[in-house]
């Protein structure tokens, strides 16, 4: 037999719901303010121009900024391919709690940014990009000029070394499982006896863009065994499974003639020359990608005041815990050491 609601028990069970959704909702609500309040920084989009192109970027700045209180700045981008959504807040939003203003950038022809070819990713043109968001960070009212930090990480951990030896607005260097020599990079990653193919065959392409105009396209990873400019069964994983899902605008493709700019990158060959600039090296102690070894080398070769750092994994284990603890509390304490005292 069918149950018979008493109609006022009805609209007193229907009221007793609306209460609870309601109170939920404000207790949801008081979470996320309190949420917001915790973190002490506020992020917002912003567009940089570099030698006429839009750069997508977002610029952190801490809450409770005093009147004309200016604070030191930390410029950064991502390494080989990657867009800022994937996974660079796990370092930037730490950056900002600390108390930094941060800039996060995507470089021309990749994620967000403005450019064609899309995928064309030459050292030249990225470290120009890195100058210019430098330039506009220092124009910003929330920002101290003559305290300029630079993180990079894999490729842009290359292009950080670049611009510490070079660029003297900077004040502090973290270079996170950083690319050191393209060429010799190239050698451990290919057999000895395809390194010769490689060359034909980014001659071929060259004299393709020359007759044609034609611009070819390789794969940024691809599964073991197929041609990509990323060839290791780590690479393939990470931009699959967490730079796809989290990066939507990522694409699996760069340029051909990126890669012969790649084998032309010699990013540690200065490194020398970055003193008396403050550099943090953040190394992984199994990197196959940036081989760690050729890393510890071009360290040896730089000068005080800089400091090792040895993480337990591989590349790709910089970005998240266990080891991220470790890469992103290590450059934070480097860049309050050296940029937040005066």
């Amino acid at each position: 037999m069918p149950m018979r609601v008493d109609p006022n028990q009805e609209d007193t069970m229907l009221s007793t719901r609306t209460t609870l959704a309601r109170f939920l909702a404000l207790i949801l609500l008081l979470a996320l303010a309190g949420l917001a309040q915790a973190q002490g920084f506020t992020r917002k989009d912003v567009t940089i121009r570099s030698e006429g192109l839009d750069l997508a970027a977002w610029y952190y700045t801490p809450k409770g900024l005093k009147p004309d209180e200016k604070r030191p700045a930390i410029v950064m981008a991502h390494g080989f391919s990657a867009p800022k959504e994937a996974l660079l807040q796990n370092f930037a939003d730490r950056f900002a709690q600390a108390g930094f203003v941060v800039v996060v950038f995507d470089y021309r022809f990749l994620g967000a940014s403005g450019g064609e070819p899309r995928g064309q990713i030459f050292p030249t043109q990225q470290i120009e990009d890195y100058r210019n968001a430098i330039t506009w960070t220092q124009l910003q009212k929330e920002v101290d000029p003559a305290r300029i930090g630079i993180w990079g990480t894999s490729y842009s951990g290359a292009h950080v070394l670049h611009l510490g030896a070079f660029d003297r607005r900077v004040k502090a260097v973290v270079s996170q499982v950083m690319l050191v020599d393209g060429p010799a990079n190239a050698a451990r990653l290919n057999r000895a006896d395809v390194l010769p193919n490689v060359g034909a065959f980014l001659a071929g392409d060259r004299a393709q863009r020359y007759t044609e105009g034609k611009v070819n396209y390789l794969p940024v990873v691809g599964p073991e065994g197929s041609p990509s400019a990323l060839p290791t069964p780590e690479s393939y994983e990470f931009f699959t499974k967490v730079v796809q899902p989290n990066a939507p605008r990522w694409e699996n493709r760069v340029t051909l003639e990126s890669m012969e700019k790649f084998l032309e990158y010699t990013p540690g060959a200065n490194i020398q020359r970055i003193s008396p600039t403050p550099l943090l090296m953040v190394v992984a102690s199994d990197d196959r990608l940036t081989p760690t070894d050729l890393a510890v080398e071009a360290y040896e070769r730089a000068r005080e005041p800089k400091k090792l750092v040895l993480f337990r994994g591989g590349h790709f284990d910089a970005y998240t815990e266990p080891g991220l603890n470790t890469t992103a509390g290590e450059a934070t304490s480097w860049f309050r050491q050296w940029l937040m005292t005066k």
